[in-house]
Order: C-alpha cells, then structure tokens, then sequence
C-alpha cells in the first residue's frame, strides 16, 4: 500500500512546515497575556505567574487548528497542608463537571485544618466558607476565588492598556461573562485571537489520587508513570468543589513520547489535520479532539512498545489508527491514567458516523492526504462489509483481546503488519486462529 499513497511524507512535511510559525503566534498571544498576570500578581500576591510553559506550546504546535488553551494560575499556598475532603452524596446538575475530557471523576473539598498558623492569606471572607467540621475550620472556595480572580484581571486589563503596557485590541474581556469554571479570554497573536482559559490552581507535591499505573510503564521509559503524576492539580468544577486534573500529566506523557525514536507524534500531526479537515462537522463544536487522539497516541505506544513499530510512517499511522477504530466501535475512549473513564462518555459524539469516516480513510488513504480549501462535510462515506465490525464485536465481548496480538491482526488487515519478531508473529496467528473460530461460529 506505502507504494500506492506517495503523499505521506509531503503531507507531513507541510503540516511540519507552519508549526515554527505557529509557536511564534502561541507565544506571542501568551506574553500579552502573562504580563496581565503579572500585574494581577502585583495586586494580589496570592496568585503567582506560571512562566513554564514549554508542554502548551508543543500542545499547540502539534494541534492543526486554534484551539482554546488552558492558562493555570497556580495559588500561593502550601497545598500539602490543606484537607483532602471528599464530597458525599449526588452533585447538582450546576455541579457536573463539564470538560469531563481534561479529568477524573470525584470532587472534593479542601479544607484548611483548625491548627493551620500559615495560611492566613487563605481564611480571608474574599475565598473561604467557614464550615462545621472537626478537622478543618472552613474551605478554600473555588468559586470565590474565581470571582476574586476575575475581577483582578479586569483591572489589571484596565491598568496595563493606561500605562500602554498592552495595545488597544491585544486582548478582550468579552467572554469573561460567561458562567463557567474558567475565565475565557481572547489574545491576539498578531494573525488572529487565541482563546486562553485561564484557571486558578491548587498544586500538590504530594502524590496523584491513588491509582494502579505499574502496568502503563509498557511502551514508556522506565519510571515514566510516577514522574507524570508526582504532583498533584486541583482546579475548580464547581462554586463549592475541586477536582483533580489530569492534563498537565497527559502533557507530559506527550512530552516522554516526543522523546521516542520513530514516528509517533508524526501520526498524531497527521490524523489530527486529516480530522480537522475530513472528520469534524461544519458548525458544530462537538467531535472528536485533539485530546481524544492525544489518548490514541498514548494507547497505542502502550500496545505497540516495540520501536519496529514506529519506523515507517504509513506503519506508524495505522498503529494509532486500528486503536481509534476500536474505540469508536465500542463506543468508549478509556483515559489512559484511569481506564475506567470513558471519555467517549457524554460528548454528545456521533460515533456511528465518525467510525465510518475514520474507517474510509483507514481503508483509502490517498484521496485524504492532500489539503482541502473548501469543506468536504457532505460527501458521503460507505462502510465496507470488510469484516471489521466483526471483529470489533469481539471486543465488546471479550476484554481479553485488547492486546497487542489482537491489533497486530487489524494491522496485518490492512496490510500494515511488517513485523520480524517470531513471538509477535506466532502470537498473532493464534489470536487470528482464535477469531476465524469465534467469527465462524466454530467450537
């Protein structure tokens, strides 16, 4: 097939070619709006200036469109001395979190225990809720902080285009009237506005929440896991709850991958602009992310640990492709630091609609490897009786088969299986033998 699709290298090759430029813009847009946090800090030094910001701009490097970016404000606290407290009972609908993709279930209160003598800044009526509890004397409430946060920008907004610190339209306000858990702000980036969600955080040194995540060391050097989630982020998810955050640990897994030999984020480049250009539908905000394939790419190092995997690039695509077909025939994502989250869950994706999209490219890739300056919403795809789905089925019913010999054989399906190692090959003609049977209906 690689001699049928000349077009993979130069499509690549132009996607690589605007990603200097497009770091340019990032952090263009960024410092604008760093020195509004600065300001913010001068005026409230309870809030601090996030200066690393090396993973988001590789974020948005690899990422084909302008897509909204996360600016943490870290809080000036000793977390590690702050209560942990679960919340009991069901949330309220104006409680659910609403980017479920960037999280992990479970919100929390964090308290400030009654013996505490160094968080004074942090019991003052502007961000704390005195509470009847035996431990904690009241919590650090999200809400009120994000209030307090955002009147501060609005006035360091205010004080830095007086001192022409800023220029008039680098940076609107606009958006900061919307209700939400993040304060959207739009930045000019000298070719067009970047939206900037900027989000207090609580950071801990302490652990992430405990989670059995030995066995994603698979396709990742050696003690990858427990430097992603040695600290620990809490950002609001409601007016009174915190919730752990998983996105800065997925950045730098992100970062481990970019390390790798062979075409892993090449893949991700590739599949993220053929969805931004064939899979995403005209006018709706729903569909599959950059965040989604970011997991794609993790699952798929974790299935495919072998670096004769990722030597050839048409190979390497496929490898992330057969992991997305999956996932969208059974209709569930697992997030890679908690499998049991399925981040297909409650995004309002048309799963059946996507998969036949992804499945017609997996199967002619060469119509979809050039860049298109109209739309393409509105063509039709045809799934093909390829026996995919079949095999899919199989892994509704069967944990078991989400294994390496499994895709090995999807691979070899679509003749991507250019593999030498004996164990793979044998392992893989028993699991073909093993689905030939079961497919068959045979004993």
């Amino acid at each position: 097939m690689a001699a049928k699709v000349p077009h993979w290298h130069s499509y690549l090759q132009v996607i690589q070619s605007r990603e200097s430029q497009r770091v340019a813009h990032f952090q263009k847009a960024e410092n604008i709006l760093l020195i509004v946090l600065e300001k913010v800090h001068e005026m409230d030094p309870r809030f601090t200036v996030d200066y690393s910001r090396n993973l988001e701009a590789l974020e948005f490097a690899l990422s084909a469109a302008e897509d909204e970016v996360d600016m943490h404000v870290p809080l000036c606290i000793d977390a590690d001395a702050l209560l942990i407290q679960k919340c009991s009972g069901e949330q309220s609908d104006s409680e659910k979190v609403t980017h479920v993709n960037y999280q992990m279930p479970g919100s929390c209160y964090l308290g400030v225990p009654k013996e505490a003598t160094h968080l004074e800044n942090w019991t003052k009526e502007d961000v704390f809720c005195v509470m009847d509890n035996t431990q904690s004397s009241g919590q650090i409430v999200p809400g009120k902080v994000l209030c307090l946060l955002k009147e501060l920008i609005v006035a360091a907004i205010v004080h830095c285009k007086c001192q022409s610190l800023i220029r008039p339209g680098e940076i609107s306000a606009e958006r900061l009237k919307e209700d939400n858990m993040q304060l959207p702000l739009m930045v000019s980036s000298g070719w067009k506005m970047i939206c900037f969600n900027v989000v207090p955080v609580v950071r801990r040194k302490q652990g992430a929440p405990e989670h059995n995540n030995n066995w994603q060391e698979r396709g990742f050097p050696q003690g990858s896991m427990s430097k992603v989630t040695q600290a620990t982020d809490f950002i609001p998810t409601s007016y009174y709850h915190w919730r752990y955050s998983t996105s800065r640990a997925i950045l730098k897994l992100l970062q481990i991958v970019s390390t790798l030999k062979g075409y892993r984020l090449d893949s991700l480049r590739i599949l993220n602009q053929v969805n931004h250009e064939n899979w995403r539908e005209e006018g709706k905000e729903t569909g599959l992310t950059f965040h989604h394939l970011k997991m794609v790419l993790l699952w798929a190092t974790y299935f495919f640990p072998s670096s004769e995997d990722w030597m050839n690039l048409e190979g390497s695509v496929y490898r992330l492709l057969v992991i997305l077909l999956c996932c969208l025939a059974n209709k569930t994502l697992p997030h890679f630091l908690y499998p049991e989250q399925n981040l297909f869950q409650g995004d309002g994706l048309e799963l059946s609609n996507l998969y036949a999209k992804v499945e017609t490219f997996a199967c002619s890739p060469g119509q979809f490897l050039k860049f298109h300056f109209i739309t393409t919403d509105g063509k039709p795809y045809h799934q093909r009786d390829n026996g995919l789905k079949d095999l899919f089925h199989l892994l509704a019913e069967d944990k078991a088969y989400w294994d390496t010999a499994f895709f090995d054989v999807l691979l070899n399906k679509f003749q991507m299986y250019q593999i030498k190692d004996a164990q793979r090959i044998s392992a893989m003609s028993n699991i073909l033998s093993k689905t030939k049977k079961t497919v068959n209906g045979e004993s």
